[in-house]
């Protein structure tokens, strides 16, 4: 009896012992999975890949805003509160202004508005109600490198520039400082970046101020290399606006060409030239290094007081682009061009009004439609 009693008191301590290390076994497995869940893991390293797209863009450019005393007199009458109104000379063309995805235009008189005296030729100042009137027609960049950028010296540069930064209003060609200068003017739109550079040939004969050349950019080949490469680095396309030529010349001449076929070499994709104030043909530019690229020799002027032959006629250029962004790879191309002229009518030096060309008739010009078809064979590449 003693022995089964023994036994029986051996067997319920190894009961309770099992009881117990299984307890204890059970609660550690508990806490180390909640701390360490056990999983089956397969790690791998993570790769961003773009999604493959295409898109494209159509940037326009007008050429000459170039105000004389009579075009801001006309809107001086037309205002009623003592300050210019230009809007009603472009409210014929602005749906047409609108068309583009971006819009240049070049300012050519300063716009110092009331901080100068408004002047005209030879040394212009321009009430800021021109840039107003440009904003709302549709301009979204303006090109201010030209032969009257410091007409009205560092002072006018300057106050045209703080009315552009006051309406937002980007500008290119003419600075407040180095620093500004140095800042590339690149616009973007459906997924492609526009590069904006400007440079003049001239300042009329007018110094730009020792130690202040970011007043203006005059051509020297080895600055504007180094911009262009810049701006290649930077955006899809690289636009370079230029004032050169010969005024009141139909054609290009050999500098022009000589100087068109360097920037398209160094890089640039599309050239808007202006000065001569009349039209210049639109060419297709292969280099010898095999860059490719489109210039416009002149736009000519798009509102201004001249008159007479073809410096009443100017006009909207188009320029199509097409990017793909395909296994990584970048690819743009100009894919097509146009160009739609426009005619500055005016009546004994006021009412002036830019309109299309081909709707001119209603304006005075008896052939209009005819014009309309020999500027355009002018213009186009054949």
């Amino acid at each position: 009896m003693k022995n089964i009693t023994i036994l029986l008191c051996v067997l319920l301590l190894l009961f309770t012992g099992l009881l117990t290390y299984h307890w204890f076994t059970r609660s550690d497995e508990a806490v180390a999975s909640k701390l360490y869940p056990i999983a089956e893991h397969v790690t791998s390293t993570y790769v961003h890949h773009e999604r493959e797209y295409e898109t494209s863009l159509t940037l326009g450019a007008i050429g000459d805003i170039l105000i004389h005393d009579w075009v801001y007199e006309d809107a001086r009458e037309r205002a009623t509160d003592g300050t210019y109104d230009f809007h009603p000379m472009l409210e014929q063309v602005a749906p047409l202004l609108r068309e583009p995805d971006l819009l240049l235009a070049n300012q050519e008189s300063v716009l110092g508005g009331a901080e100068l005296p408004v002047s005209n030729y030879p040394l212009f100042n321009s009430p800021t109600e021109v840039g107003d009137a440009l904003i709302e027609a549709g301009v979204d960049i303006v090109s201010t490198a030209n032969n009257h950028s410091i007409d009205k010296g560092e002072k006018g540069v300057q106050a045209s520039i703080r009315y552009y930064e006051s309406t937002g209003l980007p500008y290119v060609g003419s600075y407040k400082s180095f620093e500004d200068q140095s800042e590339l003017r690149v616009l973007e739109k459906n997924k492609v970046a526009v590069a904006y550079l400007s440079y003049t040939a001239s300042t009329n004969g007018i110094p730009v101020p020792t130690g202040k050349e970011y007043l203006v950019n005059v051509v020297d080949r080895e600055a504007i290399s180094e911009e262009i490469q810049r701006a290649k680095e930077a955006a899809d396309i690289v636009v370079m606006s230029i004032h050169w030529g010969q005024e009141y010349i139909r054609y290009p001449n050999s500098y022009q060409e000589d100087l068109a076929s360097f920037l398209i070499s160094e890089g640039v994709d599309i050239i808007f030239g202006h000065h001569p104030h009349v039209l210049q043909p639109i060419e297709w530019i292969e280099s010898e290094n095999g860059n490719k690229g489109l210039v416009v020799y002149s736009l000519g002027n798009f509102l201004s007081g001249q008159m007479w032959d073809y410096k009443d006629i100017g006009g909207l250029v188009e320029v199509d682009i097409s990017k793909s962004f395909k296994e990584g790879q970048v690819h743009t191309e100009i894919t097509d061009v146009r160009f739609h002229p426009t005619y500055v009518y005016s009546k004994h030096l006021r009412s002036y009004l830019v309109v299309p060309l081909q709707d001119a008739e209603a304006y005075g010009v008896s052939n209009a439609v005819a014009l309309n078809q020999e500027i355009l064979e002018h213009m186009l590449p054949q």
